[in-house]
């Protein structure tokens, strides 16, 4: 007799999340805190800092390294930043345009008392440019700042390009060590379920259903602007490299449920080389984008502070001409440089963006009782966002090869 047929680590997660959210809505009348829930959910989020430093160092190394021709390094770091920001700014576009049709918070009468929320200043954008090079790359990773670390592996990596045989147990030593880093992940993900669980869990209980009812407006906004990114742009894009879209969705189906039920992009970055790879993708180039996606390719949080800002805007009574939303594109663009693909991210970015148009940070706080649910949707078209640049630079590149699949798998 043959073996049953295990379930596969993105339903697992999916049965996770139907769990959690059924025990969070069960708390309140059993009387268990919420507070039991949070250290299993914290757990798997410390898990994933763990890796997502030395992987995302590791695979960018062995990724750039990879591409001997350092005309084609040029031409593929060129290419995939082109896609990020058109990717962005069309979806910060779309979030504008959502909310200037739709009036998410028009006639919305919420109580204010209590609401406050911590100012953050947006970077300059010489800021920002002095911050893309370490002083200390060790002390860089260590904190966690992408951005330098990101900058410091690309360089390493294109060193190693250049030495050539000279330095191959050193391109080998990378080699390997992203393998390991993948599986040390692949490892993490096991707990994935679990930690799903109990992020959902603690989430529903600690804020209960009703508090989802005034602004259910602006969530189905939020994931309606999602759908049309995805299959406006998305789809398009890979329709053009070869893959359907059902094809991608079905192949790309653990990174995907892996980013909607945890809110990190970092959680699906090992998955998503995989899967990506499978799909017909370079290694040298996905190993070269999806990382660095991960870090400032924000596709679905410039669909949220679009949407969120006009929504704000409405409730405060704030103008917000045309002149104003070109300012939030261009802030959007800004913010998500060097965010970390880390729960939470979009609300430090978009005080950022009310600070600049002259909303009050009281709406940051209004709109925190329904993050979770808008992060699960942006968390999923970041990743998205990650691996359609990967395949269509591939396929710009004439390096997309959908037999890559069956080689991986035999």
């Amino acid at each position: 007799m043959g073996k049953k047929p295990r379930l596969g680590l993105a339903s697992q997660m999916g049965i996770g999340m139907v769990l959690g959210i059924l025990a969070g809505i069960a708390a309140p009348y059993f009387s268990w805190d919420a507070g039991w829930f949070k250290p299993f959910g914290q757990l798997f989020i410390n898990l994933v800092r763990m890796v997502v430093v030395p992987l995302v160092f590791a695979t960018l190394v062995a990724g750039a390294a990879s591409i001997t021709d350092i005309a084609k390094l040029g031409r593929v770091a060129v290419k995939t930043l082109l896609c990020f920001v058109v990717f962005t700014v069309l979806g910060t576009a779309i979030g504008l345009l959502m909310g200037d049709i739709f009036q998410p918070g028009a006639g919305l009468n919420i109580p204010m008392d209590n609401l406050t929320a911590k100012e953050h200043a947006a970077p300059s954008l010489g800021q920002v440019l002095m911050d893309i090079v370490p002083i200390n790359p060790i002390d860089s990773m260590a904190k966690g700042r992408m951005l330098p670390t990101i900058f410091f592996a690309v360089l390493v990596g294109f060193c190693l390009s250049l030495c050539g045989e000279k330095t191959k147990v050193v391109t080998d030593f990378f080699n390997g060590f992203a393998e390991v880093m993948i599986r040390m992940t692949g490892i993490v993900m096991l707990y994935a379920p679990i930690g799903v669980f109990a992020l959902m869990a603690y989430t529903v209980a600690a804020q209960g259903m009703a508090v989802l009812m005034p602004l259910m407006k602006l969530v189905i906004l939020m994931y309606i602007g999602s759908l049309i990114l995805m299959v406006a742009v998305y789809f398009p894009c890979l329709k053009y490299s070869g893959i359907g879209p059902m094809k991608f969705l079905k192949g790309f189906s653990e990174p995907l449920m892996t980013a909607f039920s945890t809110c990190s992009s970092a959680a699906a970055l090992s998955s998503s080389l995989v899967c990506t790879e499978k799909m017909g993708a370079s290694r040298s180039v996905s190993s070269f984008a999806i990382p660095l996606g991960n870090t400032i390719n924000m596709d679905g949080t410039a669909i949220y502070m679009g949407l969120v800002t006009i929504f704000a805007a409405e409730i405060f009574g704030v103008p917000m001409p045309f002149d104003k939303q070109l300012t939030v594109v261009f802030m959007a663009l800004l913010a998500a440089i060097g965010t970390i693909g880390v729960p939470g991210s979009g609300m430090i970015m978009i005080t950022m963006i009310f600070s600049q148009v002259g909303i009050p940070l009281e709406a940051v706080a209004i709109v925190a009782g329904v993050d979770r649910l808008l992060d699960m949707a942006r968390t999923t078209l970041n990743v998205t966002g990650d691996a359609t640049a990967a395949i269509l630079v591939s396929k710009l590149e004439n390096d997309f090869d959908p037999a890559r699949g069956a080689a991986m798998d035999a």
